[in-house]
């Protein structure tokens, strides 16, 4: 039979993880979110040592492990110069066109655990002061964030404790919509742990076991291309649940459960996407089989760093990834269907 996912569940956490910054490298906070989660459900938690989390579920047989992977980390900046006026020059983390932050509110994280609100801005902001405002190309050079203090020298900024090397979080801005529409930043990938957590929750308050070892990594480095670099060696093969993406030449919708065949590393194993594709027609669940050719995954980072195992990738349809991303509640939630259907 089919599990049924608890929506509010679901959804409820989604909201919380994504109102939890956690840029590439400051991930401390989310990561204890993990880890009560997972207490409260009952499940296994270990720790790789950049900070990732393992959770582990026994299955009625032991002699296979399957990997199942999430993210928790996002886009976001760090503080690459503090300005002789007063405000921040940023280095990105991840990668995003720098005109999709621009007017964006932040926060910035210091060292000292201080939090400071700010804005993203280009540096010729105004089209009343500026000729070329419209045209002023939108690079990491010409982009700025203005502090939410009093300050009007890079000595003010430092009095403040803000320096170099400290975390900046972009707004969620996370909305529910009536329709079923969930709009936020970081959908890529909170939304895809969300479902794995679904799936956990549904093993609990159903009371059903996978058929063989589950392992589910949410890892903390996959925007910057290392977060499954190490998986543990029991995983004979591993789904990376990860955002689909929607656009030219590409099928997926945002009700849709996206089926990756190939990305930029390669294509993925041809029997898991099989049977992932299967299993949908199965489940009657929405879905698409789509070619990504500028997407990397925690899967394909395993296989580059050398795992022996088979791989595949699927998640939830996200409009506009890397910008102002749009999904649709039931992708999520049918994401959490097809795992279960392909781990029992």
């Amino acid at each position: 039979m089919s599990i049924q996912p608890n929506e509010n569940y679901v959804l409820n956490l989604l909201e919380d993880l994504l109102n939890t910054p956690s840029p590439t490298g400051y991930t401390a906070h989310i990561m204890k979110r993990i880890e009560q989660e997972a207490a409260e459900l009952g499940v296994s938690l270990t720790w790789n040592e950049k900070g990732g989390a393992i959770l582990s579920v026994p299955g009625q047989d032991n002699s296979r492990t399957i990997g199942l992977s999430g993210h928790v980390d996002t886009l976001g900046a760090m503080v690459r110069a503090v300005k002789s006026g007063g405000t921040l020059r940023l280095t990105s983390i991840g990668g995003f066109m720098m005109n999709s932050m621009e007017n964006e509110y932040c926060v910035i994280h210091t060292r000292s655990g201080q939090k400071y609100t700010g804005t993203i801005l280009s540096t010729h902001p105004s089209v009343h002061v500026y000729s070329d405002a419209r045209d002023f190309k939108r690079i990491e050079a010409n982009m700025e964030v203005r502090i939410d203090e009093w300050v009007d020298s890079a000595e003010d900024v430092k009095k403040l404790g803000i320096g170099v090397g400290d975390y900046v979080s972009f707004d969620a801005r996370v909305v529910m919509t009536p329709s079923g529409y969930i709009k936020s930043r970081h959908l890529d990938d909170k939304a895809s742990v969300a479902a794995l957590f679904g799936l956990l929750e549904s093993m609990k308050r159903e009371n059903w076991k996978p058929k063989h070892n589950v392992k589910l990594l949410i890892s903390n480095y996959e925007e910057v291309g290392h977060g499954a670099a190490y998986i543990p060696s029991d995983i004979n093969e591993m789904i990376a649940v990860d955002m689909g993406c929607i656009g030219d030449d590409l099928s997926c919708k945002e009700t849709d459960v996206s089926i990756c065949a190939k990305d930029s590393s390669g294509p993925y194993d041809y029997e898991m996407t099989s049977r992932l594709i299967q299993l949908a027609e199965r489940e009657g669940i929405p879905y698409a089989v789509d070619v990504y050719p500028h997407y990397g995954s925690d899967a394909s980072a395993a296989l580059s760093a050398g795992s022996n195992i088979k791989a595949a990738l699927i998640g939830p349809g996200v409009h506009a990834s890397h910008a102002m991303e749009r999904t649709h509640k039931q992708a999520v939630l049918n994401t959490v269907r097809l795992l279960a259907a392909y781990i029992r």
